[in-house]
């Protein structure tokens, strides 16, 4: 199913925290802060991409990308998430959709490249892959992927913005 997938406007805010919160609601693998990370993250200025998944004037999706910091001194590299759908929209490519265009937003930067944590067998299609070289200190290599836009895959630790800290 095709949604348009579009900016986030101000009036948009409380729906993407509602959604986010919704969406990891009963999500394996979390801590349920994911929706006061991105609010952390557009009250730090650190929200370089902010993205919705619109159908029908309802909110059905939202992606978040963030600046990260490698320990090499290389720029450019964005951290991909929370990345949030609707649980009854949940299976129908809005996810796909929203990274897609992420990813199309970080190229028209002329990004680096872009990390995130997740599932493999999902972020395979995309691109991302583990990459031995970038490593995210306490979590499983295997878990942790990027994918070059702009050059090579430095050899780095990664760290995300105090952001991702966010509890309330």
């Amino acid at each position: 199913m095709t949604v348009l997938i579009r900016g986030e406007m101000a009036a948009d805010i409380p729906a993407i925290h509602a959604l986010t919160e919704a969406a990891f609601l009963h999500a394996p693998h979390t801590s349920h802060t994911e929706q006061f990370i991105v609010d952390a993250l557009r009250a730090a200025g650190e929200l370089a991409v902010s993205l919705v998944a619109e159908d029908r004037g309802e909110l059905v999706g939202h992606v978040a990308l963030s600046p990260v910091t490698l320990s090499d001194g290389s720029t450019g590299w964005f951290g991909l998430g929370p990345i949030s759908v609707a649980p009854a929209r949940q299976r129908e490519g809005v996810g796909g959709q929203l990274i897609e265009r992420a990813l199309d937003a970080l190229r028209a930067r002329q990004a680096a490249g872009c990390v995130l944590l997740g599932d493999p067998d999902y972020y395979r299609r995309f691109g991302f892959i583990p990459e031995p070289t970038l490593v995210l200190p306490g979590v499983p290599a295997e878990y942790f992927q990027a994918i070059a836009l702009n050059g090579s895959v430095p050899t780095a630790t990664v760290q995300y913005s105090d952001s991702f800290e966010a509890r309330a």
